[in-house]
């Protein structure tokens, strides 16, 4: 049987110079929502170059409007499109879905940056800009799995779907449309930035608005007033309370690092309208993190539960209740035994390429992969190169070494996973 994992790594090492210019200009192209068209074109001919079966489309119909899982600050995607590729397997092997998606957070302020934010700038083996690490060196990795293991004349058994999908920073509506598709496997990989960590457990979060209503009264005679911002104060202390009281029953090894596994964060705080006026409406809006396995549904019931609870300890609830809203971004929980044979496909080919064991963790923010595992019965785990400290950061960058480790990790588990069609004598 053939050495694959020299033989891999050598053609990388090949084609690494040419691989770091093509991530270059990934990152050089800025694609922030809206904008993403350009890249998604050029990944779709590279994709036609290799052999793959294209499918490039814009994301649109009722089907994908109405679904309930459908979370977008818009409803129409023209600059957006989606980008599939099928390598199709010989025929007898498992599937897998290689999941990652091109939209960037915006850069921010420019000062902040030491380069243009998109340059794509190489030094001391990292390679910067918005998007390096969350995710485009990471869809490096998954593209350069299939075109090493193409180039040795590998014919694997099951089929290799790539995704290169829009809409994940604003809660997965370009991985739903997928789904919607009929793009689905028997398990998938997305190379979200772990620093190679495996999360076979992502936790999932969504948005709320909280409305704390007061009375206005003349800032001079306040106390004929209620102020709002008083009892934001409390509504407050009742989201901290109900936080700690999730998160203390949550008894999962694989966040037992994290000091808060399944946060509450209230974000934005707006209210009052005039300084010599008691404020009458106070508006709070956070994120709510939800537990691999919980569904929304519960984690929402116990919101409402705990602002219901504000009446007892204050009357003032009773006669003007916290108004609750759940609106805009929201992102499934996703979760996929340990014991899970892509599990182990994945700790043993980690091992062979790094000589350490894979560190085994839940991620402390949101995926596709939940949508993957719960609409499209693909359980997905995250592991890619990139840290989280670098994302959404200034002066972002991805540690090219990583995305090349990466890419070898990949290639040798599907191999492993998909199966290779036996050279006929």
């Amino acid at each position: 049987m053939a050495n694959w994992q020299t033989l891999i790594h050598e053609q990388l090492e090949k084609d690494r110079a040419q691989a770091t210019s093509l991530l270059q200009e990934w990152v050089q192209s800025p694609s922030v929502q809206g904008e993403e068209r350009s890249i998604q074109e050029s990944i779709a001919s590279r994709l036609a170059e290799m052999g793959l079966a294209v499918d490039l489309w814009v994301m649109e119909g009722e089907e994908l409007l109405a679904h309930p899982y459908f979370v977008s600050p818009r409803t129409v995607f023209d600059s957006s499109p989606n980008v599939v590729g099928v390598w199709k397997g010989q025929g007898g092997g498992r599937s897998m879905v290689l999941n990652g998606h091109v939209d960037v957070v915006p850069a921010g302020d420019r000062a902040q940056w030491s380069d243009d934010p998109f340059s794509g700038k190489v030094v001391d083996g990292k390679l910067y800009g918005r998007g390096a690490t969350d995710m485009k060196g990471g869809n490096l990795s998954s593209l350069l799995a299939i075109q090493v293991l193409q180039k040795l004349g590998v014919q694997l058994k099951g089929d290799v779907i790539f995704q290169s999908v829009v809409e994940e920073e604003s809660g997965g509506a370009g991985t739903l449309a997928t789904i919607l598709r009929g793009y689905k496997a028997d398990a998938a990989l997305i190379p979200e930035p772990t620093n190679m960590k495996i999360f076979p457990k992502q936790q999932g979060s969504m948005w709320f608005r909280l409305t704390v209503k007061g009375r206005s009264a003349h800032g001079g005679t306040r106390y004929e007033g209620v102020s709002a911002i008083e009892k934001s104060l409390l509504v407050v202390q009742a989201v901290g309370k109900l936080e700690k009281e999730r998160n203390d029953r949550l008894d999962d090894p694989l966040y037992e690092k994290l000091p808060i596994p399944i946060p509450i964060n209230i974000g934005v705080i707006e209210g009052g309208k005039w300084p010599s006026s008691v404020a009458d409406l106070v508006k709070l809006e956070g994120r709510m993190g939800v537990a691999p396995g919980e569904q929304m549904e519960d984690a929402k019931a116990e919101m409402e539960a705990a602002l219901k609870q504000l009446a007892e300890l204050d009357p003032w609830f009773a006669e003007q209740p916290v108004e609750l809203e759940w609106y805009g971004a929201r992102w499934v929980p996703g979760a996929v035994a340990e014991d899970h044979p892509l599990m182990e496909i994945l700790h043993n080919q980690f091992t062979a390429v790094t000589g350490s064991r894979a560190v085994v963790e839940a991620s402390p923010w949101g995926t596709d992969g939940g949508l993957l595992t719960a609409l499209a019965d693909t359980p997905a785990i995250v592991v890619g190169p990139g840290v989280t400290q670098v994302a959404h950061y200034p002066n972002e960058y991805i540690e090219l070494n990583d995305v090349f480790r990466c890419a070898e990790i990949f290639a040798l588990t599907l191999i492993e996973w998909c199966g290779v069609e036996e050279e006929r004598k």
